[in-house]
This record gives C-alpha cells, sequence and structure tokens, in this order.
C-alpha cells in the first residue's frame, strides 16, 4: 500500500516534529510527483519577518524524501535512505503560503533497481521548487539521496 499524505502528516508528527510544528504539511504525492506547503507564520519565521531558511528546507525536502520512502516501501525490501549532500538558492522573501514541488520521481526506482541488483549505494539528485502564492519561485533546493540494500 503506497504512502498518503496523512500517513506522511501522522509520521512527521511523531518522528518529525520541528516539520510538524512549524506547519510543514505534504499535500499531494505518487510515484512522480509531491507537493508540499507551509505558511509563513509567527513559529516559523526569522527575524526579517519571512520563511525561515530552515523551514522551507524542511517543506523541500519532505517532498523529496516522501517519494523516496514512498518508493522503497513499494519495493518490499530493506532499504536504507540518507541525505548525502543539499544546495539552495533563494531569489524572493518567503512569505504566505510557499509551496514546494518535486517532479523527480521518476528517478527513484532506477535507483532502487540498482542497489538491489548490485548490492552498491546508489545516488539520486532530485530538485524541489518553493513558490509563493503568485507563483514566483522563492527558492529551489537539490538534494543528493543515497540509497542502499541493508545487509
Amino acid at each position: 500500500m503506497a504512502l498518503s499524505p496523512s500517513k506522511i502528516n501522522m509520521f512527521s508528527f511523531f518522528k518529525l516534529p520541528a516539520v510538524w510544528w512549524t506547519g510543514v504539511r505534504l499535500r499531494y504525492i505518487d510515484d512522480k510527483k509531491a507537493i508540499v506547503t507551509v505558511k509563513h507564520r509567527w513559529i516559523n519565521q526569522n527575524p526579517f519577518k519571512s520563511l525561515f531558511w530552515a523551514v522551507q528546507a524542511m517543506a523541500a525536502e519532505l517532498t523529496t524524501g516522501a517519494m523516496v520512502m514512498n518508493q522503497i516501501k513499494e519495493s518490499g525490501r530493506n532499504i536504507s535512505m540518507l541525505v548525502a549532500n543539499n544546495n539552495a538558492n533563494f531569489s524572493k522573501k518567503a512569505t504566505g503560503r510557499i509551496t514546494f514541488t518535486c517532479e523527480d520521481g521518476h528517478l527513484i526506482a532506477d535507483a532502487i533497481k540498482r542497489t538491489i541488483d548490485t548490492g552498491e549505494g546508489q545516488t539520486i539528485w532530485m530538485k524541489s521548487v518553493g513558490k509563493n502564492e503568485e507563483g514566483i519561485v522563492v527558492s529551489s533546493f537539490n538534494f543528493e539521496w543515497t540509497i542502499k540494500v541493508k545487509g
């Protein structure tokens, strides 16, 4: 059974409380795309009255990581996952509701197959873009995920 937004959001309540309390929520997920929203509020702002960069990073990472988790679950195998690298670009002050979207889910299945077939770790670079309510890009993040079949 695939993971749903409600299951991932409940997981964040118990296992990732900073994600939950700052208002980061998964809204949509399938094998190709994930969408996460977060609204600028007092609890998640920086001193400049915009969304703190780390909250943006949590939202962006969730778009990529939720799809990796989902496809690992669907594989039925015991596979570890970890972020090895990331980078980000901030292009506009993030206020209001920010929507992060990752459309790189198509990269995951092949990497899972390769790690199962070879037993060697695999890496995947995935991009998540955050836009404000006007559709203007406020930040973009790249995450390098490593996956490997557990012994």
